[in-house]
């Protein structure tokens, strides 16, 4: 039996945390002095609701078991992210909860996809929460919590992995919150590096903080409508490359690079590899259309290829050119590394390249066992052979996505959405990606689509950050049976 008295008191705790992180962006709206009430108001109200949550319930034992766990991670996020849209809902430009809701949940999945058609208008102080929110839920929402409330202790590994991605392999110390605290050290020191750089390169102090938080969280939110397209730096667009790609590398092989000192395993890693090799192809075939076929002078054209598939493929979202205007051909690969993703353990969305190389390797599998029926081949990944357990697993998540992929964008043009974007709406927020194509592309938003259409692309938004069988599995009837 699910113990709703222990869900409540652990998420009181986390609603209180969450409330004093409105602290910092409500410090933007005294020294900015803007209105201070957007903020002041959210920061109340999440806090009474974390107060509530705590009063009503006493404090109940410190484990949680398997169901316990998947279920507070769906209720964490989507309480993060009814929370998150308060100071959008309490200031002037946001017409509804829907809107405010969709772009919350668009910052803490890190998507980037927003409703405002001109972000300028945005105070400092909710420009800045905008971005804040991707990078507290760059590195995961759940984690966070795991790293600050030690009340979790032995539920924390099964929130853990419920939440974070490639989890299983992340636990690089023995207790889940040295874990935790030890990523959140390399997340905060890359988040230094590259306000540094950004610094170095011309960019503003406040435009510097909010783009990195962005970058780090592979989010996509800017404080400029045109994107990193508004700098025309090729500096600063080389500095949001490198952290980008380095964004979309698992947080494991930056521990074992920066804290293990163990180089040699960090480069032998081949989904490293592969991700790295499928960011170079993908850039040279765009790079040579772009150049051969449009006539784009050369280095344009290698600024605008390579930023914008190192964008999409760690599904960030930035922009430096409207993407919708090139050829079929680069755009279909646009949309191809959308699902194709960053690596496992990072803060990249999408399938990741593991899933990738190794749904390669059971296809080669199968094509071997047509050959040679009495043979017996495994399957494996680097020196490790995977259990057929994971591969089916494997193999019914990449279903799930396509499942929802395909339901969802039914639900879309049943609400008169065009097919062009109902499909690439879904993919681009299912796997927080941010800008798609048709009405929702590269210079668009996503405030003209219908109010069933916003709620139905924020659950795309939730279902591809917990990996779809986290949310998926709460609707079964089996999980609330005793």
């Amino acid at each position: 039996m699910i113990r709703v008295g222990a869900l409540a008191y652990i998420l009181g705790q986390f609603l209180i945390v969450l409330s004093a992180c409105m602290l910092v962006p409500l410090a933007f709206s005294l020294w900015y002095q803007t209105d201070l009430r957007p903020l002041g108001f959210s920061f109340l109200l999440t806090g009474a609701l974390g107060g509530a949550c705590l009063l009503a319930t006493r404090r109940p034992a410190t484990d949680l078991n398997q169901r316990e766990g998947l279920l507070f991670v769906v209720i964490v996020w989507v309480a993060t992210s009814a929370c998150g849209a308060l100071p959008f809902y309490f200031s002037a430009h946001f017409p509804s909860f829907t809107d405010a809701f969709f772009e919350s949940v668009s910052g803490f999945t890190t998507t980037g996809a927003t409703v405002l058609p001109q972000v300028e208008v945005l105070p400092h102080d909710l420009q800045f929460w905008r971005c804040f929110s991707h990078w507290l839920g760059g590195m995961g929402i759940v984690l966070l919590a795991i790293a600050i409330l030690p009340l979790l202790v032995t539920g924390g590994m099964r929130l853990y992995r419920a939440e974070f991605s490639g989890a299983r392999s992340e636990k690089l110390k023995p207790r889940i919150t040295e874990t935790a605290l030890a990523l959140w050290k390399i997340y905060f020191a890359l988040t230094l590096a590259e306000v540094l750089a950004l610094r170095l390169a011309g960019m503003g102090t406040f435009d510097a903080v909010c783009h990195t938080f962005s970058t780090l969280g592979t989010g996509g939110f800017s404080t400029r409508t045109a994107s990193i397209a508004a700098f025309d730096s090729p500096a600063i667009e080389a500095i949001v490359i490198v952290f980008m790609l380095l964004s979309g590398m698992s947080f494991t092989q930056h521990y074992r690079l920066w804290i293990e000192r163990r180089p040699r395993v960090f480069f032998s890693d081949r989904e490293l590899w592969l991700y790295l090799l499928v960011a170079l192809g993908a850039s040279v075939i765009i790079f040579l259309n772009l150049s051969l076929r449009d006539r784009v002078p050369s280095g344009t054209a290698l600024r605008n290829s390579v930023f914008q598939v190192v964008s999409i493929m760690t599904t960030t979202g930035f922009v430096t050119d409207d993407f919708e205007k090139w050829l079929p051909l680069p755009q279909l690969i646009l949309l191809a590394l959308m699902f194709f993703g960053g690596c496992t353990g990072s803060t990249a969305g999408g399938l990741k390249s593991a899933r990738i190389l190794l749904l390669a390797r059971v296809v080669n599998r199968e094509f071997k066992r047509m050959v040679e029926r009495r043979g017996v081949f495994a399957v494996r990944l680097g020196d490790q052979v995977m259990p057929e357990n994971s591969i089916q697993s494997l193999l019914n998540l990449v279903y799930l996505a396509f499942l929802v992929n395909f339901v969802a964008a039914l639900l879309l043009a049943a609400d008169g959405v065009d097919v062009l974007t109902s499909i690439s709406a879904v993919a681009a927020t299912m796997f927080n990606v941010g800008p798609g194509l048709g009405s929702v592309g590269a210079a668009e938003h996503y405030g003209h689509l219908p109010a069933f259409t916003k709620w139905v692309l924020s659950g795309c938004m939730l279902a591809g950050r917990l990996e779809f069988y986290t949310i998926l599995v709460i609707l079964a009837p089996a999980f609330w049976r005793k």
